[in-house]
């Protein structure tokens, strides 16, 4: 039987039954992990396609033991959100990082409100849109 250990000096491969978990359970968002001491796993499209992984939130995290959600600046999945977590030990430390790509930060509703009244704006004009008897109810 087969034993993996997730500890600050795990290898990818002691990480990678956990991170493919986790990349099937979120539909196959691409996935990060690494421990503390040594580079870890990237997952997309269903597979590891590195156990070299390191990246800069992952190591960001790491360094300060708190969650992030940022959209790097380099590496791999620059200008792409992320979410990045600690995986954290008895006492709390930081023991290794997870990561996915963060698509609830693709999505900012504030700016998608605003550019929906822009669009009102430019094709109803100072006129109420969509008209009194454009409305859903005076077709029924």
């Amino acid at each position: 039987m087969h034993r993996y250990i997730i500890s600050a000096s795990s290898h990818a491969r002691d990480i990678e039954p956990v991170g493919l978990a986790v990349h099937e359970l979120l539909n196959r968002l691409p996935v990060t992990a690494r421990s503390r001491d040594n580079p870890g796993v990237r997952i997309e499209n269903g597979g590891v396609i590195d156990r070299q992984y390191t990246g800069p939130v992952l190591e960001q995290v790491l360094a300060e033991n708190q969650l992030k959600k940022v959209t790097p600046a380099s590496g791999e999945y620059k200008g792409i959100p992320v979410v990045v977590s600690p995986v954290r030990d008895e006492e709390g430390d930081v023991i290794a990082a997870i990561g996915v790509v963060d698509i609830t930060g693709i999505f900012d509703l504030a700016t998608l409100m605003e550019q929906q009244s822009e669009i009102l704006r430019q094709v109803c004009g100072s006129d109420p849109c969509p008209r009194p008897t454009e409305q859903t109810s005076s077709k029924r």
